[in-house]
């Protein structure tokens, strides 16, 4: 009895949890977090008000930076270029995508094919934008002798100052259409097909049944992928510096690759850093009103 009592009497053992094991996982990508992204932004911040070359200390210099940047014509043009860009890739990858991604819904369950709809994405940047500048060649690419052999003159695609945004947007655009497709399948298959059932019945065409059912109930879906898709558009660097190099005429001079020059070229790494800055204000506020205007964090399915 006295056992019993005192077992009675002693509190109860809680369960050991699982937060050391969860902080375990964690750890290598809060690692590469704070060293990779948090730091390099913060240190980004702080070189922006600054004047800054390598080889010497950075020398506060206030707001010098940003007043050079609102003033500098170069800068208004690369966003000029970037702007441009965005629209034109942001536009056709996602009704394409969007398309897609109804069609391997409704047609079609084949794995393979999604496979092949995906295959692009697995190519990278570099390489992509390296093909199509042996493909558009005004000379000898095979896309203009397409071209010549439907009796058109030959078009300097890339070379052109008219043609060189478009481009390089629909290059990049055959590269991430799949893979924004397959993230739109994976939100059309959350889609429960009772819906489609009810719409059938009330005598909706797959065309109505699109605009009234698909898209209201992908909108969450949509919604994120379009912050991706805008938040890495922006981003673009690669494809330019493979095929225009920012020609021709700073015509495709984007923002990232004009920061890029000013910091590895000209060594003017506070000026950089402050575009950076400002790309990053933009990003950040550009997220918040596609979140809040297309009510990405509710879901009509509720």
């Amino acid at each position: 009895m006295a056992v019993a009592a005192s077992a009675a009497s002693s509190p109860p053992t809680r369960p050991r949890g699982d937060g050391p094991l969860a902080a375990l996982f964690i750890a290598p990508a809060l690692l590469g977090f704070l060293v990779f992204l948090l730091w390099p932004t913060l240190r980004g911040i702080w070189l922006s008000f600054t004047r800054f070359n390598l080889l010497t200390p950075a020398e506060p210099v206030g707001l010098d930076n940003y007043e050079r940047m609102l003033n500098d014509p170069i800068f208004w043009e690369s966003m000029k270029a970037t702007v441009s860009y965005v629209v034109i890739n942001i536009g056709v990858q996602t009704v394409a995508a969007l398309g897609i991604a109804v069609l391997l819904q409704r047609l079609t369950r084949s794995a393979l094919l999604r496979s092949v709809v995906l295959t692009p994405y697995l190519v990278s940047n570099v390489v992509a934008g390296i093909v199509f500048l042996w493909i558009l060649d005004t000379q000898m690419g095979i896309g203009n002798e397409i071209v010549v052999a439907l009796g058109v003159d030959r078009i300097p695609f890339l070379t052109d100052e008219t043609w060189a945004i478009p481009v390089i947007a629909l290059i990049n655009v055959w590269r991430h259409v799949g893979y924004t497709a397959l993230l739109l399948f994976a939100g059309l298959q959350a889609i429960p097909n009772i819906m489609y059932e009810a719409a059938r019945v009330d005598g909706a065409g797959e065309w109505r049944m699109f605009w009234r059912v698909t898209l209201p109930l992908l909108r969450p879906v949509l919604a994120v992928v379009l912050i991706m898709t805008m938040i890495g558009s922006f981003q673009v660097f690669d494809t330019v510096a493979v095929t225009t190099m920012g020609g021709p005429a700073n015509a495709t001079n984007v923002l990232q690759f004009y920061i890029y020059g000013t910091a590895f070229g000209r060594f003017q790494f506070g000026y950089a850093s402050a575009m950076s800055v400002a790309l990053l204000v933009v990003l950040s506020a550009i997220t918040v009103l596609q979140y809040r205007l297309t009510r990405a964090g509710h879901s009509d399915l509720g």
